[in-house]
């Protein structure tokens, strides 16, 4: 909703990205808002998938709420990304609605659906909600297990731009969420480094891996290796 000055160009994206590809940067993902809103968001995406050709970049990925996939996943897999990260808190159609303000279950899935199919590896990430999503846990654990698709519980940050009262409200301690799961689930804690703020284990019933990020109740910023870079520079 920023003034559209304020925001970098394309081609300014491009330009700071290809930068930090050329010292260095091996991955590259891109996130919004919802990055496949932006006009001639794919011309940007397609540019930058050069850096794949020529191996300086090893992965490009998108972080997306799903709500453009049944328009965008097959031009996506075609200039190289591998997988997408897509935020998805609720299974349910009219929660979704409320929590979303607009938002189409049913196109969202048929999206993820889509991106499957074309043969993106999916990663979904919920935000863990009290009062919200706390009964459908084992529905997201049965439905990425069965679809083969990774899961990612994510804790709830207040933030200073909305109401913190309703954040604060629906603060969900991923320890406790864990705790709550393990109740049914048999959860093996795995290895797994990717330098980045998740921590990883196995569904032994499922085969599925869940990832949980804990910003409030367990810091990670002291072993992260990512870098943000925001929509003005």
């Amino acid at each position: 909703f920023l003034p559209k000055l304020d925001l970098l160009s394309l081609e300014e994206l491009d330009h700071v990205c290809s930068t930090f590809i050329n010292l260095g940067v091996k991955k590259l993902r891109i996130t919004g808002g919802e990055p496949l809103v932006r006009k001639n968001i794919m011309q940007f995406m397609s540019s930058i998938s050069r850096h794949l050709r020529t191996g300086k970049l090893k992965e490009l990925t998108l972080t997306t709420n799903g709500s453009q996939l049944e328009r965008f996943a097959e031009q996506l897999y075609e200039i190289g990304i591998k997988r997408l990260n897509i935020s998805l808190d609720t299974l349910d159609a009219s929660k979704f609605k409320k929590i979303t303000r607009w938002g189409d279950l049913e196109k969202v899935l048929n999206g993820i659906y889509l991106a499957k199919e074309v043969g993106l590896k999916i990663k979904i990430n919920v935000v863990a909600l009290k009062h919200t999503n706390d009964d459908e846990l084992d529905k997201f654990v049965s439905w990425c297990g069965s679809e083969g698709f990774d899961l990612t519980f994510i804790e709830v940050m207040p933030m200073g731009e909305l109401n913190e009262g309703d954040r604060l409200d629906q603060y969900w301690s991923l320890k406790s969420l864990r705790k709550d799961l393990e109740t049914r689930w048999t959860l093996n804690d795995l290895a797994l480094q990717t330098g980045g703020p998740a921590r990883y284990v196995e569904v032994q019933e499922t085969g599925g891996k869940i990832g949980f990020i804990t910003p409030l109740s367990h810091n990670f910023c002291e072993s992260c290796n990512r870098g943000r870079l925001t929509c003005t520079g």
